[in-house]
């Protein structure tokens, strides 16, 4: 004999199946991710031209939106170690800042043992920035590490207020952030220059720190006072590699010595900022929101991306 199910029994099935399918979605929480996309690629027309993969499982974009100037915040870090002979891009850095795109907020900050010291904060009055741009200290080891200062840098980002949500996955909403920093790499807590010798936790540090404040790191190599070795040249811009590959930001010299000029790094950031979009998806929360990142890779049909290797989930409102 065949029974036909009964109200109260269907609707436990429904409310069944509707509580599973909530508890599938339960812990995905909206995140954003800086993706710039390759000067000679075509940048995708919408969030549906591309994928991201969050630990590597497969996930469509909810939201695809280019970089506005109004929305961009650009710091310049100089390494205050840098040799004398930097003193001829001081016209070029200057120039820089001065041709920013009107509305980005730029700030110039000279990085000494392991801080930032900044004359003024994110300013919107571009030929103010400028006129701050000095020559360096030149002292050998000035930075302490540039790693270290990147990190303490970006964790206590100027103008940064906390959230006044009680959530914990929940962080303020923040303009989009790039970094720009000119420094031999070196870091001198690691114990070696050896290009054998590339392993760095304070480079680790500074790369997680910066993925879980969602900046970009750009870099021009320029050689300090110091150390004039090949193999700490070497060093220094391997590790300049792999902050900005992680960070979803480039290298701009990998070359043997100074670059003859960093006029043409600097005009290429410029426009990196403009083919800057920020990607938006969603992402598993850890046990620690405030510290866990997830592993994410873009992607799009016949399109370079630079992207950051990992970023922390729930990172906008």
């Amino acid at each position: 004999m065949t029974r036909s199910l009964t109200p109260a029994l269907l609707l436990a099935f429904a409310l069944t199946a509707s509580l599973a399918a909530h508890a599938q979605q339960e812990g995905l929480v909206p995140t954003q991710a800086l993706v710039n996309v390759d000067a000679k690629s075509q940048p995708p027309a919408s969030a549906s031209a591309l994928t991201v993969a969050v630990n590597d499982r497969k996930g469509p974009l909810t939201a695809w939106e280019p970089v506005a100037p109004a929305n961009a915040q650009v710091a310049l870090l100089i390494d205050d170690g840098l040799r004398e002979s930097v003193s001829r891009e001081m016209d070029n850095l200057r120039d820089f800042v001065r041709t920013l795109a009107p509305g980005v907020e730029v700030l110039v900050g000279y990085m000494q043992y392991g801080h930032v010291v900044a004359e003024q904060s994110f300013t919107t009055d571009h030929a103010l920035a400028a006129s701050t741009i000095h020559l360096p200290s030149g002292l050998a080891g000035m930075s302490a590490s540039p790693y270290i200062c990147i990190s303490d840098f970006v964790k206590n980002w100027p103008g940064t207020r906390a959230s006044s949500s009680s959530s914990p996955i929940t962080f303020a909403r923040h303009k989009a952030r790039f970094i720009l920093m000119i420094t031999d790499g070196v870091d001198p807590y690691n114990g070696s220059t050896s290009v054998t010798n590339q392993g760095s936790p304070y480079v680790d540090a500074a790369i997680a720190d910066a993925q879980r404040a969602g900046v970009a790191v750009y870099a021009v190599y320029f050689s300090d006072a110091g150390l004039t070795s090949d193999s700490a040249d070497n060093s220094g811009q391997d590790y300049l590699s792999q902050i900005t590959q992680a960070t979803g930001g480039v290298n701009y010299w990998v070359g043997i010595g100074n670059p003859v000029s960093t006029a043409p790094f600097l005009r290429q950031f410029q426009s990196a900022i403009a083919e800057t979009y920020i990607a938006t998806f969603n992402a598993p929360v850890g046990h620690d929101p405030v510290h866990d990142l997830v592993h994410v890779r873009f992607s799009a049909t016949k399109t370079k991306l630079h992207a950051p290797e990992k970023a922390r989930p729930g990172n906008v409102e």
